[in-house]
């Protein structure tokens, strides 16, 4: 493994990670719920769902924050190696785990490890080591 020296950014990564964790910690604060971002978004798209507006509002942050970021910054240019059909069966495959999981990396990985949560614990641990196994199976086993 090599690493890119010239693009490696671990200051703006702490930075990010440092506002991800302040914003869960905001909103668990503020509402009493987890920034589960599959969760708000399927309460969302459930009529009638409590707490509408605020769930709206911080989904809503989430789309704005990087066209805010590009006020100021250069964003990077999104590349997609695999096709379209990839792509689909990737969404396809991470809607289906947050459904088995009850959640995705940002309820369970983000606000569920910090208050430490086994079973948050163990979904973190499988979507990490699935992720693992996808990407050694495709690159070596596939030679993608």
């Amino acid at each position: 493994m090599n690493i890119d020296w010239l693009h490696f950014t671990p200051w703006s990564a702490l930075a990010g990670g440092a506002l991800i964790g302040l914003a869960a910690g905001i909103f668990v604060m503020a509402n009493g719920r987890i920034a589960g971002i599959s969760g708000l978004l399927g309460s969302l798209l459930q009529p009638g769902s409590e707490g509408w507006s605020e769930k709206a509002l911080f989904l809503s942050g989430l789309l704005l924050a990087p066209l805010f970021w590009g006020l100021f910054q250069v964003l990077p240019t999104i590349e997609f190696q695999s096709g379209i059909a990839g792509l689909i069966g990737a969404g396809l495959l991470v809607g289906l785990g947050t459904r088995y999981s009850a959640g995705c990396t940002s309820g369970h990985g983000v606000c569920g490890i910090s208050r430490w949560s086994p079973r948050s614990l163990v979904a973190t641990l499988s979507f990490m080591l699935t992720g693992f196994i996808t990407v050694w199976l495709l690159r070596h086993g596939m030679g993608l």
